[in-house]
């Protein structure tokens, strides 16, 4: 087992000028501090972590279990989780910098046990520099193997010592930043008789659904798990599901659109048949490129950013490292909703888009954090 930073291989399919090295070092995005690439050949395990930034504090996020086309594709979306945890951590008001890992493979085939116990193992190689979780691929009694070789690790079981079931939180704080764009857009903090389209009904999902119908919400819904809207379906009958997302973006008399699966869901495509005046989901990065924010604000779309809206899970594992208390986690899921206002207000101040103003608050965070380091090593 070994670890191989990534600034010390240079494989002949990325290119300095354009491919991951590129982002990893790309000046204006603040660039990563570390990320390395961890392979086992006895479990099969190929792996990604990568850190953003720990100006906050260790870096936290979660561990993605997927079965990428290629490795790049795999330390791309690593840059980028990495780079959202950063944002996220900070606007939640967490002492955390941003870190994520990605596990490359079908996590139906080869997760095992021993591939687990090994990913664990390069986590503790980083000293606790990167604080793991769940995420897509990963549950929590995955994190409960993962935690027996290594003390950095949240989102474990409640025997083992954890928080258990960070998507709870997730939806709950989603749920909060979906009340504020209401107060925002339509001048009343609640869904109640508002159309709401969700793209993805799993561990986050499926909880945003039961939020939305106890408010009064009409809730349309779409999976590519077939069983995953069946289940919504049969709990709740008056629920209605679609083909597809794009049945889903083009719902007539839709309010409020949630993507809640993986990232890249506002792309050139989907933007302009867009039917919702609210975009505010579960999923990560869910921007496909910069520029999208804006063609969202030009259709007079109001986009709640996905790492602000969606920090719950991250704030329910963190407080898991400190002895988890539910009610104490909740109470601060709770105040997405003022943070949500709060960058609303800042994008209409400054003439931006609300994702713009969401990096502008995070950014002048983390900013002040290493100007205090720094003032404390002078």
């Amino acid at each position: 087992m070994g670890v191989t930073t990534v600034t010390d291989v240079r494989p002949a399919s990325v290119s300095v000028d354009g491919g991951v090295l590129q982002s990893l070092f790309r000046s204006e995005q603040g660039g990563h501090e570390q990320v390395v690439l961890c392979q086992d050949r006895a479990s099969g395990l190929k792996a990604v972590i990568a850190i953003h930034s720990t100006a906050l504090g260790p870096a936290l996020g979660g561990t993605r279990f997927h079965a990428y086309a290629s490795e790049e594709e795999a330390v791309q979306d690593a840059l980028n989780l990495s780079r959202g945890m950063s944002y996220k951590n900070a606007l939640a008001g967490l002492d955390h910098g941003g870190g994520k890992a990605v596990i490359i493979g079908d996590p139906d085939v080869i997760k095992t046990e021993e591939l687990l116990l090994a990913y664990g193992r390069f986590v503790a190689s980083l000293g606790g520099r990167y604080v793991t979780a769940c995420d897509v691929g990963t549950y929590v009694a995955d994190m409960d193997v993962v935690a027996r070789t290594n003390k950095w690790t949240t989102g474990r079981s409640p025997e083992n010592g954890g928080a258990g079931d960070s998507s709870v939180l997730t939806a709950y704080g989603v749920f909060q930043g979906m009340r504020a764009s209401a107060q925002h857009q339509w001048g009343d903090p609640t869904l109640r008789g508002r159309k709401v389209g969700i793209a993805g009904v799993g561990k986050v999902g499926h909880h945003l659904v039961e939020h939305l119908l106890q408010d009064g919400a009409e809730v349309v819904i779409t999976d590519v798990r077939a069983e995953s809207v069946e289940r919504i379906l049969t709990r709740h009958p008056r629920v209605t599901a679609v083909a597809d997302t794009g049945a889903l973006i083009r719902t007539e008399g839709l309010d409020v659109y949630a993507p809640c699966a993986l990232g890249g869901a506002l792309d050139d495509d989907t933007v302009p048949v867009l039917t919702a005046k609210v975009v505010c989901g579960a999923a990560n990065n869910q921007l496909a490129h910069p520029g999208v924010e804006k063609d969202l604000s030009d259709r007079g779309i109001l986009y709640a950013p996905d790492y602000v809206v969606n920090a719950g899970g991250v704030i329910q594992v963190a407080d898991e490292l400190h002895g988890f208390d539910f009610d104490r986690c909740k109470a601060k899921a709770a105040k997405i909703f003022d943070t949500t206002l709060a960058i609303f207000a800042r994008a209409k101040a400054d003439g931006i888009p609300p994702a713009a103003a969401a990096d502008r608050l995070a950014e002048a965070r983390m900013a002040e954090a290493r100007e205090a380091k720094g003032a404390g090593q002078a």
